[in-house]
């Protein structure tokens, strides 16, 4: 029995289930990307599932860090939930992650999730964690198996004044942008439509969601250039996403950049630290989300290609 129980062990521990001794560099006053994919399973059906998720760390009480949600979205399929109340802790100084909490369907209905991550493995600048869980919704209970990765995005220094002001960038509105890229107007042939969806590649304006770059990471104090490349006139506002089909996002007021002509350019500023949703009210599937913290490089964090977030 001792010999069976000291295999059992050893299989184990060659296999990484019994113990890992990695740990993530998690600490107070950080900003994090958790994105990855897996599956929501139940007894009938199981669902393709994604999660994408903006997090910002706080304070620290011996191993556990609290952290909070700020953004993001989870998919089940071609459904999207974006979060409403989501708490989390990091446990064991980033051995461990647990997410609970509410996230909002399209539908205006809320959802429940409760998600436990264990640390797999990690690089000087990402960590992969493996979570299972659940997603409970008004219909079904899913049981959820997820691969993901933990990026840092930037040290944030609140007690710093001296912050040098990254890089300018240009972001461009996609020619097609208020067509959804697949029609020259909205009344022409079904047919067109159709075949554009088909076709569609992973550089078109309707996989990126309208503009050249569909997520960055800049400083505070960062000036931003937008060039409208379309054939009509866009502006780019900051807002709160709402899920709701007559009032999809509410303006929080920090970003306007009024009427940008086809061809002009218009520039805005990023002051304040955190999370930007930033779209267009006459066309409210162009969004892109905007990370703004201190000792950032400017980088596209993602290409994603679900179009509600």
């Amino acid at each position: 029995m001792r010999v069976v129980i000291s295999l059992l062990v050893l299989l184990a521990v060659s296999s990484g289930y019994y113990v890992n001794e990695s740990f993530a560099e998690i600490s107070e006053n950080q900003a994090f990307i958790l994105e990855g994919s897996g599956f929501a399973v139940t007894e009938e059906i199981i669902k393709t599932s994604e999660i994408d998720l903006g997090l910002s760390s706080q304070n620290q009480r011996g191993s556990t860090i609290n952290f909070l949600t700020e953004d993001g979205f989870i998919t089940l399929d071609d459904e999207e939930f974006i979060i409403s109340n989501l708490e989390g802790k990091f446990l064991r100084e980033g051995k461990y992650i647990r997410i609970n909490g509410q996230i909002e369907s399209s539908n205006g209905l809320d959802t429940s999730i409760s998600f436990f991550g264990r640390l797999v493995d990690e690089s000087k600048n990402a960590s992969v964690y493996g979570f299972s869980g659940r997603i409970t919704t008004s219909d079904d209970t899913y049981k959820i198996i997820y691969t993901t990765k933990l990026s840092s995005l930037t040290k944030i220094d609140s007690t710093s004044s001296n912050i040098e002001e990254s890089k300018n960038l240009t972001l461009y509105i996609l020619k097609g942008s208020a067509t959804q890229g697949i029609a020259g107007s909205y009344i022409q042939s079904g047919d067109i439509r159709l075949e554009a969806a088909l076709n569609q590649q992973n550089t078109d304006p309707l996989r990126l969601r309208y503009f050249s770059q569909d997520r960055i990471s800049v400083e505070p104090g960062t000036t931003i250039t937008i060039t409208n490349d379309d054939v009509v006139s866009h502006s780019v506002i900051s807002g709160k996403e709402n899920n709701d089909r007559y009032v999809p996002f509410t303006p929080d007021g920090r970003i306007s950049t009024g009427d940008i002509e086809p061809g002009k350019s218009t520039t805005i500023k990023f002051n304040d630290i955190g999370f930007y949703r930033l779209y267009d009210p006459d066309y409210p599937w162009m969004k892109i989300i905007a990370y703004v913290f201190p000792d950032s490089d400017n980088v596209i964090l993602g290409q994603g290609q679900n179009l509600g977030n």
